[in-house]
C-alpha cells in the first residue's frame, strides 16, 4: 500500500482511490480464496452412513448363502441328501472366503492386465484400517476392509450356486477341490475382467452392476459342465425325484429375496439415490417374475405351484442383477416378467434338449436368467426407456458389448470348469460316490448323519 501511495502521488491520482481499492481487496479476498479452494481437489470423504450400509449389505449377502441357498437347495433334494447339500453350501462358502483374503482379492481387484490383477496385496499385504477403496464417486471412499469383505461374500455365494447342479451324487472332497480350482481360474479372472481396474470387459463398456456375468452365468455354465461329466442320478427317469420339503425351499427363496437387496443395492457402494434405484428395481423385477411364472403355470399346467412361485422369484432376482443400477422401474418390471418366461423354458424345454441332469436347474435359472438379464441390460439402460444411459446411448451397440461379455463368460468358465473337473476326477479316481452310497444317500455315507429320525 505504501508503494501504491507513492505511485498515486507521482501520477496525481485521486486521494480516495487507495481506500476504495483496499475495501475491495478486503471484500473480495474471501471470495477469491473460496474459488481457489473449490478449484482444488475436494477432500476424500469416508461417510459413516456408507460404511454402515455396506456392512449391512455384507450381512444380507451372507444371509442369502447360509441359510438362504442352503435351505432353498436343501428342500429341493430328497430327504436322504439334505445334509450333504447343507454341508456343501456351508463348506464351499467358508473355503472361498479364506481363499479370497489370501489371494482372491488381490488378483481380482488390483491392477494387472486385462484378465487378472497382480499379487501386490497377497495375504492382504498393506491393507489396514487406514487404507481406502474407491466407490463410484471420486471423492467418496470406503475402508478397504469393508470392500474386501463385501466382495468375499459375492465370491462365496457364487461357488455355492454350482452345488445345485452336482447334488445327490458327487463326492464331498471332489466338490471342494473343484471349487478351489474353479474359483482360482474362473471366478477371479472374470471378476477382474468385469469389475477390476483395466478389466477386459470393463474397458469395453460392458454393464454388469451386481454380477449377471460374474456370478450367475459363471456359476450356471460351471454347473452344466459338471452335470454332463457326472451323468444322471441313479434312477433318473424311472424313479420320482420330487423335492422333499417345499417349505424349506420357500423359506430359502424368501431369505434370498431379502438378502438380494444387499447384493444389488449394496453394489452401489454408497447409501444414496443409486442404492435406492437398485433397491426398487430388485423389488419390482422379482414381484413381476413371481406373477409371470405363476401365470405361465396356470395357463399350461392348470395350477400355479409353490415351487413355481419360488423359482420365479429367483429368476427375477437373477435377471435384474446386472441391470439394477442402470434401468428404471418399468424396465425392471419387463426384465422380471421376461426372465420367468425364458427360465420356464430353461428348466423344461432347454433342459430336455441339453439332456443333462442339472439336478436343481442351476443353468436353467441362473445361466439362462443371467444371460437374459445381461442382454436386456443393454436395452433398458437406454434413457428413452427409463434407464440412466447417456443421451447418445445406442441399444444396438450396447447389445453387442453385452453379448461379448456373455460369450466370454460362457467360454472362459466352461473351459476352466471342464479342465478342473477332469483334474478332480483323476485325483479322486472319479467324481461320483459309489452306487450303494448313492442309493443310501449322501447324508449317511458321506457325513455319518441323518437329517430325520426314522
Amino acid at each position: 500500500m505504501k508503494d501504491f501511495l507513492l505511485f498515486r502521488h507521482a501520477r496525481g491520482l485521486p486521494a480516495w482511490l487507495p481506500s476504495i481499492l483496499l475495501f475491495c481487496l478486503v471484500l473480495l479476498t474471501p471470495t477469491a480464496y473460496a474459488q481457489a479452494a473449490a478449484a482444488a481437489a475436494a477432500p476424500v470423504v469416508v461417510d459413516k452412513g456408507d460404511v454402515a450400509w455396506m456392512l449391512t449389505s455384507t450381512l444380507l449377502v451372507l444371509m442369502m448363502t447360509v441359510p438362504g441357498v442352503a435351505l432353498f437347495y436343501g428342500g429341493l433334494v430328497r430327504s436322504k441328501n439334505i445334509l450333504s447339500v447343507l454341508m456343501q453350501v456351508l463348506t464351499v462358502f467358508s473355503m472361498i472366503v479364506v481363499l479370497w483374503v489370501i489371494y482372491g482379492y488381490t488378483f481380482a481387484f488390483d491392477p494387472g492386465n486385462p484378465f487378472v490383477g497382480d499379487a501386490s496385496k497377497l495375504f492382504l499385504k498393506g491393507v489396514g484400517t487406514t487404507s481406502l477403496a474407491d466407490t463410484f464417486t471420486a471423492t467418496v471412499k470406503l475402508p478397504e476392509f469393508v470392500f474386501i469383505v463385501f466382495q468375499a461374500t459375492f465370491a462365496g455365494i457364487t461357488g455355492t450356486l454350482i452345488v445345485g447342479s452336482l447334488a445327490e451324487r458327487m463326492k464331498f472332497g471332489a466338490v471342494l477341490l473343484f471349487t478351489a480350482l474353479w474359483f482360482t481360474f474362473a471366478y477371479i479372472p472374470i471378476a477382474h475382467m468385469v469389475w477390476g481396474p483395466g478389466g477386459f470387459m470393463l474397458t469395453r463398456g460392458a454393464l454388469d452392476f451386481a454380477g449377471g456375468t460374474v456370478v450367475h452365468i459363471n456359476a450356471g455354465i460351471a454347473g452344466l459342465v459338471g452335470a454332463y461329466l457326472l451323468g444322471p442320478r441313479l434312477g433318473m427317469g424311472r424313479e420320482a425325484m420330487k423335492p422333499h420339503n417345499l417349505t424349506f425351499t420357500m423359506i430359502g427363496a424368501s431369505l434370498l429375496w431379502v438378502g438380494w437387496f444387499g447384493f444389488n443395492a449394496g453394489s452401489n457402494l454408497e447409501s444414496n439415490a443409486g442404492a435406492a434405484l437398485a433397491f426398487i428395481n430388485t423389488l419390482v423385477a422379482t414381484a413381476a417374475a413371481v406373477l409371470a411364472w405363476l401365470l405361465i403355470e396356470r395357463v399350461f399346467k392348470g395350477k400355479p405351484s409353490m415351487l413355481g412361485g419360488a423359482s420365479g422369484a429367483v429368476a427375477g432376482l437373477v435377471a435384474i442383477t446386472p441391470a439394477c443400477g442402470t434401468v428404471g422401474p418399468m424396465g425392471s418390471l419387463v426384465i422380471g416378467a421376461v426372465a420367468s418366461l425364458v427360465c420356464v423354458w430353461g428348466v423344461s424345454g432347454l433342459k430336455k434338449l441339453l439332456k443333462a441332469d442339472d439336478a436343481l436347474d442351476v443353468f436353467g435359472v441362473h445361466g439362462v436368467g443371467g444371460i437374459a438379464g445381461a442382454l436386456l441390460t443393454g436395452v433398458f439402460t437406454a434413457p428413452g426407456l427409463g434407464g440412466t444411459g447417456a443421451a447418445d446411448f445406442s441399444i444396438v451397440h450396447q447389445l453387442g458389448i453385452q453379448a461379448l461379455g456373455v460369450g466370454v463368460t460362457l467360454v472362459w468358465s466352461g473351459v476352466v470348469s471342464l479342465i478342473a473337473y477332469l483334474i478332480v476326477r483323476a485325483v479322486f479316481g472319479g467324481l461320483r460316490v459309489g452306487e450303494e452310497s448313492e442309493h443310501q444317500g449322501l447324508d449317511i455315507t458321506s457325513h455319518g448323519e441323518a437329517a430325520y429320525e426314522a
